[in-house]
């Protein structure tokens, strides 16, 4: 029941929401996403002095702070600073709520070092942003409200990986001016050799001989926008203004949560047992069996 559309072309991870990836050419899969050791998908994030997360739409900056992760020691490197490191074994384990979507996650400090090093390049202060950690291994978030009109959404725990097709970005590079790459739309997974827009129809996912679900279509925001290297937005929103013209979510009873935020990728949830996928691997599609939840294709 399985039908081939084509291989895992790469690996991206982000330790920190919104700062640079780390290219990986295996990677372990968990409910809670990519990992290998310390180095875990977006466990890290950046805070103001709320306790509110900060992102790429905000400080298009964000994406020009490159992480490493050697054993448990996290690096950051960005124009201009000395490189700073954060073991991230010797933070503390007390944690306090920090803001994502509304929603509280428990958090730990990275401390002081850290969040002037990101202050002063964010923001040319001494103060005003915080680097806080996730280290929990199951996840503390509900559904957002706007996920809440995808029916899977209402079922899973994590949606945690984001899947990208090649085809699908060089089909829009032929409708706008200045090309994107996929770091526009900071995937998890790219995929080569399926045809564009095919993944709209995935149900069920097999890299590999990991198993995974199509949970909703990625929405799209002004992040689509920020130069992957240079950290600026573009002028003429691209490619956000084209993908409004051919990739809005048309059903009426989807558009209430979509809104103008147009769609490109899927969301993914792991739907077996953890397992590593790497480049080169296999890419297939099944059809939803009766009890998807329970059994593949």
């Amino acid at each position: 029941k399985w039908r081939k559309v084509g291989e895992l072309s790469d690996i991206f991870v982000f330790p920190v929401k919104s700062l640079g990836c780390i290219r990986e050419t295996a990677i372990e899969c968990t409910p809670l996403g990519c990992k290998s050791g310390w180095l875990r998908d977006r466990t890290l994030m950046v805070i103001d002095l709320s306790g509110k997360f900060v992102t790429g739409r905000q400080l298009p900056r964000m994406v020009q702070v490159i992480p490493n992760v050697a054993g448990s020691v996290l690096t950051l490197r960005a124009p201009g600073m000395m490189t700073i490191s954060i073991d991230l074994a010797q933070i503390g384990s007390k944690t306090f709520k920090a803001a994502v979507w509304s929603q509280s996650v428990p958090a730990c400090d990275c401390g002081e070092e850290v969040a002037r090093w990101l202050s002063r390049f964010l923001l040319q202060e001494d103060t005003g942003l915080r680097l806080v950690y996730y280290s929990l291994d199951g996840p503390c978030r509900d559904v957002r409200e706007n996920n809440r009109g995808f029916p899977l959404m209402e079922k899973s725990d994590a949606v945690s990986y984001t899947l990208m097709n090649e085809a699908s970005i060089n089909d829009l590079n032929t409708r706008i001016e200045d090309a994107v790459v996929p770091l526009n739309f900071r995937p998890n997974f790219l995929v080569k050799g399926a045809e564009p827009l095919e993944e709209d129809s995935w149900d069920w996912i097999k890299i590999g001989g990991v198993l995974f679900r199509n949970v909703k279509p990625c929405t799209r925001c002004i992040f689509t926008t920020v130069h992957p290297e240079l950290g600026v937005k573009d002028p003429k929103m691209e490619p956000l203004k084209t993908l409004r013209t051919y990739r809005l979510i048309e059903d009426p009873d989807l558009r209430p949560y979509t809104k103008d935020n147009p769609v490109m990728g899927v969301h993914m949830g792991l739907k077996g047992p953890n397992g590593v996928v790497r480049i080169g691997d296999p890419v297939y599609v099944g059809i939803a069996d009766a009890d998807p939840v329970t059994s593949p294709p």
